[in-house]
């Protein structure tokens, strides 16, 4: 990794850090040193969340989030945030971690959400009929 990229990727951990604060979290830029639940790329208060912050052009999405796995606790949710030049901030994550999450909150919960109609690793729906 370059300097240059190094330094990018430690402005982008502070930026994405004060992101954060601005939400009404604490959080700030992680000790760098070993790719763990004890050192990871922002510090924070959200409750059950692993963070790794990309700030680069282009991101291989799948390797990024299978780094957040592997540095995350065994409580947490891996989370990527991604940010490219001129383009807003966003957060990745494994869609089942997603409606946990959704589920969580109970005003997001569809009135008649039936959990026994659980989709195949495709994405297909389950159901009686064929």
């Amino acid at each position: 990794m370059s300097v240059n990229s190094r330094a990018k990727g430690c402005r982008g951990e502070r930026e994405l850090a004060g992101v954060i604060r601005d939400y009404g979290w604490d959080a700030r830029r992680g000790q760098q040193f070993s790719g763990s639940p004890d050192s990871p790329d922002i510090v924070h208060s959200i409750p059950g969340l692993h963070i790794e912050c990309k700030r680069t052009k282009r991101l291989n999405l799948y390797d990024a989030l299978s780094q957040a796995k592997g540095d995350k606790a065994d409580d947490e949710i891996p989370v990527v945030c991604h940010r490219r030049d001129r383009c807003e901030w966003v957060a990745i994550l494994p869609l089942e971690d997603f409606l946990k999450i959704m589920r969580e909150h109970e005003e997001f919960v569809p009135e008649d959400f039936n959990a026994e109609n659980k989709s195949d690793d495709a994405g297909h729906i389950a159901s009686d009929t064929a």
